[in-house]
């Protein structure tokens, strides 16, 4: 059963060795998002699910211990997804996709010990009802179950965002906000899938697989951050 949920964005830049000098813009994100784990530890789990977006060679499931890299972004740093175990162990593992990598480093930089930790990377055009059943699996999984689920909002909140300016932008991640800060789970299945596409919402799937998980849980939600840094939209909440 579901018995609480974090919800945090997944841009590389998270990492501070990442941003480098443009660092100090996201402490405000970085802040949340330790306060969104910091609900998690609390409800103690037995097991921590990490959903996040992944390309092809990332989708499925990321045993414990599978390395994750920022290498292809310029920085020499590793990570790994919970304890270490046989994934760790076998370097021709694939590595965790990008979303999953950030997922572990905040994992490790707030000290996570509190119970096993596994990986799940869903491809951004899943079907909402296949995420919503992946979810419902996913709570079933132990007694105490929680989610951390990594995901951007839209790419389009600017002019110099990644996908320009695009005006329903703001009202698409506005009802995502609403809907992950009171813990809506009837509005995030509702979100458009087609039209996430159109404004390169890396957030939705796993959002809906949250949905899917949280049926029936009766978790209250709380948002803690919800900004366009870049002219993309970051949400944390926490859901307990």
């Amino acid at each position: 059963m579901l018995v609480a949920a974090a919800v945090c964005p997944c841009p590389p830049l998270l990492v501070p060795d990442v941003a480098a000098g443009a660092a100090p813009e996201l402490d405000a994100a970085r802040a949340a998002c330790t306060d969104a784990l910091g609900l998690l530890a609390a409800s103690r789990p037995d097991l921590l699910v990490v959903v996040g977006p992944a390309e092809q060679s990332g989708r499925g499931p990321h045993p414990e211990g599978t390395r994750g890299s920022f290498a292809g972004f310029g920085v020499d740093l590793a990570v790994r997804l919970g304890r270490e175990s046989a994934a760790d162990a076998d370097t021709a593992a694939p590595l965790l996709p990008a979303s999953l990598a950030v997922a572990a480093w905040l994992l490790e930089r707030t000290g996570w010990s509190d119970a096993p930790v596994e990986g799940l990377g869903v491809g951004e055009r899943l079907e909402a009802e296949r995420c919503v059943r992946t979810g419902a699996g996913l709570a079933a999984r132990a007694e105490r179950v929680a989610l951390l689920v990594m995901g951007d909002a839209s790419a389009c909140r600017t002019l110099k965002a990644p996908g320009y300016l695009d005006e329903r932008a703001a009202g698409f991640d506005a009802e995502a906000a609403r809907a992950l800060g009171t813990a809506d789970v009837d509005a995030l299945k509702a979100l458009d899938a087609e039209l996430a596409q159109e404004l390169k919402v890396a957030g939705r799937a796993p959002w809906q697989v949250l949905a899917g998980a949280a049926e029936d849980a009766g978790l209250a939600g709380a948002l803690l951050y919800d900004e366009a840094p870049y002219g993309v939209g970051y949400i944390v909440a926490a859901w307990s």
